[in-house]
């Protein structure tokens, strides 16, 4: 099982805080470093010193390590058109050597559109299916050929569909609690399915739409990878969890419910049970990231027992 390190910024993060934690991501031994896609903090605080763009922190962080993969979960689909994502994404993979995925999403979070006066469309489930239509279809594109599309939201005409990303293809990753059009859209785009902060059973059951729809168009259901994002709070006994959890506002009971939390060898306990039914994947929400101890402890003794 992979375990990559999944960060807050809109919480509050400067760039160089995060540069500090990717390179201990990759230090460290762990395989990505992905980040989420908000302007507004959530809850309470100041949130200061103030929100971080998702792919100019990624473009940084491209130049600035050289083995993790780097992505989003999920970059917001109302923040950008599609024809400027794919840009931007396939320059970062470019600049990084070719380590980026994308982690695309409708966006849903009122609050920060209206903070920073980005529009909030009332239909945004359909735009996101016709955002992954063209970002992957400009990629897909042969060079010194053109990409057309017209859909209801967007329209590109004799598009060069440059540049073009390092990776032959960047990995996409859809994710989701929808029974429905989630596991369809997966099973269309994604090269990774993840489910955020979600039960065991929950898990199973969402896991297994997402195999039923990639039956049904046609793909084998193992293509995809499957993978969980869970808050993690660990420590070398229960009073570092308690203290851990503390820091982040969180109680310890509530966090090995819903998340990771305890001693290593409760934590590798849990993901053993994800990995029964079906995660190959787990991004760990790290809340406090000024807490490397954490992530040297997961390392040290978390990692290992994985292998």
């Amino acid at each position: 099982m992979d375990l990559r390190i999944f960060t807050e910024p809109q919480q509050g993060a400067t760039y160089d805080t995060l540069l500090t934690v990717a390179k201990a991501t990759e230090d460290l031994g762990f395989d990505a470093f992905f980040r989420s896609d908000h302007y507004v903090r959530m809850g309470g605080g100041s949130g200061l010193p103030g929100p971080t763009d998702a792919w100019i922190t990624l473009a940084g962080l491209a130049r600035e390590t050289s083995r993790i993969r780097l992505g989003t979960l999920m970059t917001a689909g109302t923040f950008r058109l599609p024809g400027v994502l794919a840009i931007q994404v396939a320059q970062v993979d470019q600049m990084s050597g070719g380590r980026v995925e994308l982690g695309l999403g409708a966006g849903w979070f009122e609050e920060e559109h209206k903070a920073y006066g980005i529009p909030f469309p009332k239909e945004k489930f359909a735009r996101l299916e016709e955002q992954l239509e063209v970002v992957t279809g400009l990629w897909a594109t042969e060079a010194g050929k053109t990409y057309d599309f017209h859909g209801t939201y967007y329209d590109l005409t004799e598009s060069p569909a440059l540049p073009k990303p390092a990776q032959h293809k960047i990995p996409v990753l859809i994710g989701g609690h929808g029974a429905k059009r989630t596991p369809r859209l997966a099973a269309r785009y994604a090269d990774e399915f993840n489910i955020p902060f979600a039960s065991l059973e929950d898990t199973e059951r969402q896991f297994g739409r997402v195999r039923a729809a990639a039956e049904e168009a046609g793909r084998a259901p193992d293509s995809l990878v499957y993978s969980n994002a869970l808050v993690a709070c660990v420590g070398r006994d229960d009073a570092e969890v308690a203290r851990r959890a503390a820091v982040i506002g969180r109680e310890v009971d509530e966090l090995k419910a819903n998340g990771l939390a305890g001693t290593p060898a409760e934590v590798v306990e849990k993901l053993g049970r994800f990995q029964e039914v079906g995660s190959e994947r787990v991004y760990l929400q790290m809340l406090d990231l000024d807490d490397l101890d954490q992530l040297e402890l997961i390392s040290a003794e978390v990692m290992p027992q994985l292998s």
